[in-house]
């Protein structure tokens, strides 16, 4: 067997793989890619369809029996979340573009990818910030400004809210993981 084929990897059996030297094979960047599309679109639909009806009982004198106001819950009543939604749609239309440019292995395409999954992980990373101060507010509140918690009654809209953060973060992280395997894979043909 050809020891040029192998590579080491602390230990383990090697790796017979021309493009395992190269700093990822085009397997990896494909199930990325894949992983990045599949997160993000769940985590848009999921706080897309987050609703949630409540009849909260108010008590306003004492002596009367309480109100029971009907209140609705919904994703796009904060700019924050509807920031959320659409950051990751658009992060999961580009994953969507992006696999089927891949097939297309020219030199331009590789670094206009590139960049274009880099400036997919900030703007991930803000609207999971953003929703993710919301989501704080609403399950602490905030005594100073007299906004008491949410997340108590709504419980199931808050829950939600959380596994869409998740999501979109393990959606960030599969971005930056194509970013770095593409700057390693650059790094190593430019030797």
């Amino acid at each position: 067997m050809d020891s040029q084929n192998y590579v080491s990897h602390g230990g383990m059996d090697g790796v017979k793989d021309k493009e395992a030297k190269e700093g990822g094979g085009g397997t990896s960047f494909f199930l990325l890619r894949v992983m990045a599309l599949l997160l993000t679109l769940v985590a848009a639909i999921v706080l897309g369809v987050d609703k949630q009806n409540k009849v909260i009982p108010i008590k306003i004198v004492d002596s009367l029996p309480p109100l029971n106001i009907p209140v609705v819950a919904k994703w796009h009543y904060l700019s924050a979340f509807v920031f959320f939604v659409v950051s990751n749609a658009i992060a999961c239309t580009y994953a969507a573009l992006s696999l089927l440019l891949s097939f297309n292995r020219k030199k331009s395409l590789v670094l206009v990818t590139l960049i274009l999954d880099l400036l997919m992980v900030p703007l991930l990373f803000s609207g999971i910030g953003a929703t993710g101060a919301i989501g704080l507010m609403g399950y602490e509140g905030n005594s100073r400004l007299r906004w008491g918690k949410a997340c108590n009654v709504f419980g199931k809209f808050c829950d939600q809210v959380a596994v869409a953060i998740v999501l979109s973060l393990l959606g960030s992280i599969a971005f930056i993981l194509l970013v770095m395997l593409a700057a390693l894979r650059l790094h190593n043909k430019s030797k």
